[in-house]
């Protein structure tokens, strides 16, 4: 039986799994972590595979799972995730479909930055002497380990083990982290803020779906700075932004 490849771990995914089972598509996702499972409706006609996959497992799963197309629905920054099913889907002649979250647009808001990437901002003086909250996700954390002397660190990750980890490996003490899982109301992300005593926020440009039009707000409402990252280019060989469009691409 021939199978859709549903590269996942966001919302959006569980969305898309939704839409597929109602239509009787088989699909096998692939997750990073243990947690993503839940996202997904409990259907045989969903295999849910967690872990980061290497290349050779990659071209495995397309071989052993007669995965007859790929549903790239993974995060905006899982960008070599993306690249490597692009590749694999010109290597094994597979139709390939990114879905790609809508941008979050509010020209009117004066206190949102957009900077092209987290180098620009390490090597700018945006967070000087700033009372700053990080939620940028664990990875991206080590990046600002040099400015713990220079501006006040808070970051928001994910409640688990690994993040954690990474963050205190990162210099962030306990008092400098709290760990939530999304999607975070605005009354609590400004409670959050005013606890903190926050002065700048810092995040992706991950939009409505990563909360960024949260962040937008709270931001406007305490008058401090909001500074996004924007999205890495990747170019797609196609991508929508409407569910309906991934469902009818999987019945083409």
């Amino acid at each position: 039986m021939k199978q859709v490849w549903l590269i996942g771990g966001t919302q959006e995914s569980a969305s898309i799994a939704e839409k597929l089972v109602a239509n009787s598509w088989p699909c096998v996702v692939t997750v990073t972590t243990q947690s993503a499972i839940a996202l997904y409706p409990d259907s045989d006609l969903i295999t849910v595979k967690v872990g980061a996959l290497s290349r050779e497992e990659m071209e495995r799963l397309i071989e052993t799972k007669n995965i007859d197309r790929i549903v790239d629905a993974s995060h905006p920054y899982a960008v070599e995730i993306s690249e490597s099913a692009i590749a694999l889907s010109q290597q094994f002649h597979l139709p390939y479909l990114r879905y790609e979250r809508p941008q979050v647009t509010e020209p009117d808001n004066q206190q949102v930055i957009t900077l092209d990437s987290f180098k620009t901002l390490i090597n700018g003086d945006y967070l000087t002497q700033q009372r700053v909250l990080l939620t940028v996700g664990y990875k991206a954390l080590p990046q600002f380990q040099s400015w713990h002397e220079q501006a006040t660190l808070f970051a928001r990750i994910l409640p688990s083990v690994l993040s954690v980890e990474k963050a205190l490996a990162a210099g962030f003490t306990q008092k400098q982290l709290i760990a939530l899982r999304p999607p975070v109301s605005y009354q609590l992300e400004k409670a959050l803020c005013e606890q903190w005593e926050i002065s700048l926020i810092v995040s992706k440009a991950s939009g409505k779906a990563g909360g960024e039009d949260t962040k937008k707000a709270v931001a406007k409402a305490l008058n401090i700075p909001l500074i996004l990252i924007r999205r890495p280019e990747v170019v797609y060989p196609q991508k929508t932004d409407k569910l309906e469009n991934v469902v009818n691409f999987c019945h083409e």
